[in-house]
């Protein structure tokens, strides 16, 4: 029976979508501007990187296709020669957001019809009346931050005088999202997740997507550090995803890193924890290895996101892009004959844009497998495509958003 393996590149977006404008990101393009930099040196630091941007081993899978059919152009440096070894395309996301659960739940088939809650990008930007049931209902001295903020940069400016007071750092961006930020030991890591389950409970009213506990470790801003022990607090899927389908079907769903919380723990059998690309490709090399027959594994991919996006770290993206290219053929030289891999992304984060934010942009999306002759799939409607055609390949109920793109061209 066959398998699926599907990776989320976290914020690898291909260039700007239709509605972009919209969103304040008319322009953006994550890969396209990072291979930019790359060719003219924006993209060197010295002992890191240097010179264009190099992903062989995605490029022959049709990223730089991928990336042309959203952007109209290859990414600098991207060869027009390639001939690739499976379908690649570019997708549009129907959710109304550009955040981490509307992506991962369009592509596993429950696009987001409804209109997230967002927080104002004003000093406070809590709700008085929701500031004030937090620490009543949490039982705070109070909270720091009550803005929209970088976790990294809240952290060195609030962390000391956290450890001082006992305030939790509470701050959001313009995802759907009410973060917490505290330490570890001085404040508790238990603590830290009952504080967060109450949180969940009280922004429920304000439709939040998610409340994010996000500990740290460290004495001072020199040496403050977000551990591996985030966790999230997700509203469920508004209908069943592809996970839940797979479930059903009794085949084992594996998620790897955040996949579980994002989903709120709904379709999955077996749980992997792992903080950064490595320790995930690690995961998922794992997984290659004992998902049984008809399973399903799901692993994303965070540091591109969470390190480099959101700090505008062009050159820190870069490199981490070629890591895991580099990494890559060994996951795929322990897949069997049959498997499916799809590697796509939830959203972008342009490193050269604007603010510290998600940029709303079209993903890639390659689907491999010694059985799929190489095509060009176009540009899809929907990311739901993705799971339609995983669901597809895993011969079990595609669910009623989305259409494979397996059969195409057959």
């Amino acid at each position: 029976m066959p398998r699926a393996f599907l990776f989320v590149l976290d914020s690898v977006g291909v260039g700007a979508a239709p509605d972009a404008a919209e969103y304040g990101d008319a322009g953006a393009d994550t890969l396209g501007h990072i291979a930019a930099a790359c060719a003219d040196g924006r993209g060197d630091r010295e002992g890191l990187r240097a010179g264009p941007l190099r992903l062989p081993n995605l490029e022959r899978l049709g990223l730089g296709f991928a990336a042309r059919n959203a952007s109209g152009e290859l990414p600098a440096g991207f060869s027009p020669d390639i001939r690739p070894t499976g379908i690649w395309a570019s997708a549009c996301e129907t959710s109304k957001g550009k955040d981490t659960p509307s992506g991962h739940w369009e592509i596993a088939g429950a696009p987001v019809t409804f209109d997230w809650g967002y927080f104002p990008n004003t000093i406070p930007t809590f709700p008085a009346e929701l500031t004030r049931a937090v620490i009543r209902e949490g039982g705070m001295p109070g909270i720091l931050g009550d803005k929209h903020a970088s976790g990294t940069m809240i952290i060195a400016e609030l962390g000391e005088e956290h450890i001082s007071t006992g305030k939790p750092i509470c701050y959001t961006s313009s995802d759907s999202v009410f973060q917490i930020a505290a330490h570890e030991t001085h404040f508790g890591l238990e603590r830290l997740y009952a504080f967060c389950e109450t949180v969940r409970r009280l922004v429920d009213p304000y439709k939040i997507g998610r409340v994010i506990a996000r500990p740290f470790v460290g004495e001072s801003p020199a040496d403050f550090t977000r551990t591996g022990n985030r966790k999230d607090y997700a509203v469920l899927p508004p209908e069943p995803t592809l996970l839940d389908r797979a479930k059903a079907a009794g085949r084992a769903v594996v998620a790897i890193g955040k996949i579980d919380d994002i989903f709120a723990h709904s379709g999955t059998t077996d749980v992997r924890k792992a903080n950064g690309n490595e320790a995930l490709r690690q995961a998922t090399l794992g997984a290659i290895g004992d998902l049984p027959d008809g399973g399903l594994s799901f692993t994303n991919f965070v540091d591109f996101d969470q390190l480099y996006g959101h700090r505008r770290d062009v050159p820190g993206y870069a490199a981490a892009l070629e890591t895991f290219d580099a990494g890559l053929p060994e996951l795929m030289a322990g897949m069997r004959p049959g498997d499916l891999l799809a590697i796509t992304a939830d959203h972008g984060n342009d490193p050269t844009w604007t603010g510290t934010d998600h940029t709303r942009e079209q993903v890639p999306v390659l689907l491999w497998s010694p059985d799929i002759a190489p095509r060009d799939a176009g540009t899809r409607a929907t990311f739901a495509d993705i799971g339609a055609s995983i669901a597809d390949h895993l011969g079990i109920d595609p669910g009623p958003n989305g259409a494979s793109m397996l059969g195409e061209g057959r």
